[in-house]
């Protein structure tokens, strides 16, 4: 008899509109719980509600995956205005990811954040963003691109290389790393494409360009996956 699949948290991001659903719907990405589930996890859809309850809830899970989204409104990291390219904020959407990052890192729960998953983690350490990038043909928008990354960390040994084309669509960035982050990966521009926590209690790995969508056909991106299930068996 196998044993149990491991129990991946991922919570919802919420669609105004899908095709398949009359109303407005809790998502996430077929892509992000087919990564999961190759690499022998369970993907289990989190509803984004009581912020207050976030640990508890977390309890019963083996890890967690923080994906990508809209943007956190800029007054979460201490910024004066908003810029004119933000879009999709949701407070409730922002409160819980807040919350479920800072109890899975108390916890030492393994935790993979990506995209904007990497920005809330940021975030809830205390660290900041940069709204924009500067606008089309600064941003990384749709866009697949080579990143360096740092040798001897919990990402080059998912990924299995110090150099990897990456899948990105992102106009914000980390601006000053959280407290205890250190820069994992960049971009030939200098952007931050990964951080990490060496003091993290438990497996962590945060990157900023999105593996799920080259997962099925590259064995690094997938291998970010492989590592999280890995480190939720333990």
């Amino acid at each position: 008899m196998k044993p149990p699949r491991p129990l991946i948290a991922i919570p919802a991001r919420f669609s105004a509109t899908t095709s398949a659903l009359r109303y407005a719907a809790e998502v996430t990405a077929r892509s992000l719980a087919e990564a999961v589930w190759r690499a022998g996890g369970e993907p289990v859809t989190l509803h984004p509600a009581d912020p207050d309850g976030a640990a508890a809830r977390l309890a019963r899970f083996d890890a967690l995956l923080l994906p990508g989204g809209g943007d956190l409104a800029p007054y979460r990291y201490g910024a004066t205005g908003t810029h004119a390219a933000v879009y999709d904020v949701d407070d409730l959407q922002d409160a819980f990811d807040l919350a479920a990052a800072r109890a899975a890192l108390a916890a030492g729960l393994p935790l993979l954040a990506i995209c904007r998953g990497l920005q809330v983690v940021n975030v809830a350490l205390g660290g900041t963003l940069e709204q924009d990038m500067g606008g089309p043909g600064l941003d990384h928008r749709h866009r697949t691109h080579p990143v360096r990354i740092a040798s001897g960390t919990p990402l080059a040994a998912a990924v299995g290389q110090e150099k990897t084309d990456v899948s990105c669509y992102h106009h914000q960035r980390v601006d000053r790393p959280g407290t205890g982050l250190t820069v994992t990966a960049t971009a030939e521009d200098g952007t931050v494409e990964a951080l990490g926590l060496p003091a993290a209690r438990g497996w962590f790995t945060a990157v900023q360009w999105h593996p799920e969508d080259t997962a099925h056909q590259d064995p690094a991106q997938q291998g970010l996956f492989d590592a999280l299930v890995a480190a939720a068996r333990r």
